[in-house]
């Protein structure tokens, strides 16, 4: 996978990759606008989350959280090449794209099984339903800018906190260096079973991130009633809410299987956080 809008050296190096996958003797796949810049053959999306082996990502984060949904229930290995960004998922760069491409192809790789959340909107009197999945994480805000945001969750079918803030964070491990990092949460490691709650902007200081275990339920709903809010996943799909929706956030049933790189954990946070 690779945008079709990337600068040329990207282009290049997916097109050497291409024929390199070709000369072995596979079928290189792409969708319908990179496929010709590239040499491969054209396939759409939910063709190519079906019926492929191994999804190779060229790009950034972005890139890799549209292939993650695309794969579904069958957990097809993710392989994230780095074009440059900060990219926390595409882990191998492009000097070793080549190499890790091989070893993968030999079957001397390791995968780590990433956790998902499934967000569930429930409409006023038992309308239908609106179904996400999302790698990093579920964020509910204000479609109005500048407004309060008035949330009430319940976890583990529990009463846990009312909300009065800019917006709600709900993040995966993998999602904690993400927007939820920006709203002051903390770093999890990704093989942990958790999720992260991370108000914006909160208007009581006392509303700090909490880790919760990721087999809780979360039940949302919101109770400020004045120009609605707004459900984004991964920060590509959206849904608009209304004050009687009611909001359900629970662990997805299938993971995301990211080829894990020749790099530690903890040399990846020092590299894009700049630990030293």
């Amino acid at each position: 996978m690779l945008r079709p809008d990337q600068p040329q050296h990207a282009i290049t190096l997916a097109t050497d990759l291409t024929s390199w996958i070709k000369a072995r003797g596979l079928d290189a796949v792409s969708e319908p606008l990179t496929a010709p810049l590239i040499g491969a053959r054209s396939a759409e999306p939910a063709q190519l989350g079906r019926d492929s082996d191994l999804v190779v990502v060229l790009g950034g984060d972005g890139t890799f959280l549209g292939a993650a949904r695309m794969t579904g229930e069958r957990e097809t290995p993710i392989l994230g090449i780095n074009l440059g960004g900060l990219g926390f998922l595409t882990e191998i760069t492009i000097e070793e794209a080549r190499t890790a491409l091989s070893r993968v192809i030999d079957g001397d790789y390791e995968v780590d099984r990433r956790i998902t959340l499934e967000a569930v909107v429930a409409r006023e009197n038992g309308g239908e339903q609106e179904h996400f999945r999302a790698l990093n994480d579920v964020v509910i805000v204000k479609r109005a800018f500048g407004r309060m945001l008035d949330v009430n969750v319940v976890a583990d079918n529990k009463p846990f906190c009312s909300y009065r803030a800019d917006g709600l964070i709900v993040a995966t491990p993998t999602g904690s260096t993400a927007h939820a990092l920006s709203a002051g949460g903390p770093i999890i490691f990704p093989s942990l079973r958790v999720v992260v709650l991370a108000a914006i902007c909160p208007h009581t200081l006392s509303n700090r991130p909490v880790v919760l275990p990721d087999s809780f339920e979360l039940e949302m709903r919101i109770t400020s009633d004045d120009h609605g809010a707004l459900l984004t996943c991964d920060g590509q799909e959206s849904a608009h809410l209304d004050q009687t929706d009611v909001i359900y956030i629970r662990r997805g049933r299938h993971a995301v299987a990211l080829v894990r790189s020749a790099h530690p954990y903890f040399e990846i946070w020092r590299d894009k956080l700049h630990w030293g």
